[in-house]
């Protein structure tokens, strides 16, 4: 797993300072746009591209995403 992957036309990465936030790049990592931001998933440690969902492992359990990462789903 990464604290960034490649999607598309993207780089989707967790934010170094502030683990809660994930942020989204198009111009190759040049600016990063915050995509979302909340406690309610913990902090992010890793993310993997699983094809249609991004899987995110935080402090509260793993999680997925099937919108780039603008909102997650903890996985039971």
């Amino acid at each position: 797993m990464a604290q960034m992957i490649l999607k598309g036309k993207e780089m989707i990465r967790i934010n170094p300072s502030t683990k809660t936030k994930i942020e989204y790049s198009t111009n190759d990592g040049r600016s990063w746009i915050l995509r979302y931001n909340s406690n309610n998933c913990g902090d992010f440690n890793d993310l993997t591209d699983n094809g249609k969902e991004i899987l995110g492992m935080t402090s509260k359990g793993l999680y997925y995403s099937t919108n780039e990462g603008r909102s997650w789903i903890k996985r039971s």
